[in-house]
């Protein structure tokens, strides 16, 4: 019989989901530092997710969300976060798990994480589970979220406004 293998691709997924979790814990704790912002994008029909019903008809597939100037009750917990974020002038609470997240970035800095899409199943074996203890998988091994930088301008000093940002660059296709 095979020995199993180690399955390192996970352990690093998980790893790095709690980088996320715990630059919002911090966030959460003592407030943005600097010009720190974040850009997370998520998968907006993954379980656990909470949503306004007309954000979810508006974005049926992912959604990104800036963590910024308008921000108001961020807790974190061990397998998601909940924040309330101003959309059309109207503040709604969102519920998102990590295991939802596909994009992390921090453009101040240009460190940007991406994430492989997690079947809901898998979800629950990794997501609340420190990267030290990730269960092992027998499926083949897919490749772990990827460090990126993210493209800045040199306008960065400049007073920031609502703005789009593409984050398409960071997307395995």
């Amino acid at each position: 019989m095979p020995r199993e293998q180690l399955r390192y691709d996970r352990m690093v997924e998980a790893a790095l989901r709690g980088v996320v979790r715990d630059a919002l814990r911090e966030v959460a704790e003592r407030g943005l530092p600097g010009n720190h912002h974040f850009y997370l994008t998520f998968r907006t029909s993954f379980p656990g997710i909470e949503i306004p019903e007309y954000l979810a008809a508006q974005y049926p597939n992912e959604m990104t969300i800036v963590i910024q100037y308008q921000y108001y009750g961020l807790e974190v917990l061990d397998d998601h976060f909940e924040v309330t974020l101003s959309f059309n002038n109207m503040h709604e609470r969102l519920v998102i798990p990590y295991a939802a997240i596909t994009t992390f970035a921090d453009p101040s800095v240009n460190f940007a994480l991406q994430f492989q899409p997690m079947a809901p199943a898998e979800s629950a074996e990794v997501a609340s589970i420190p990267a030290r203890e990730a269960p092992e998988r027998k499926e083949e091994a897919k490749p772990a979220a990827k460090l990126a930088k993210v493209e800045t301008d040199a306008a960065e000093d400049a007073p920031k406004r609502g703005e789009v940002v593409a984050l398409d660059a960071f997307r395995k296709k």
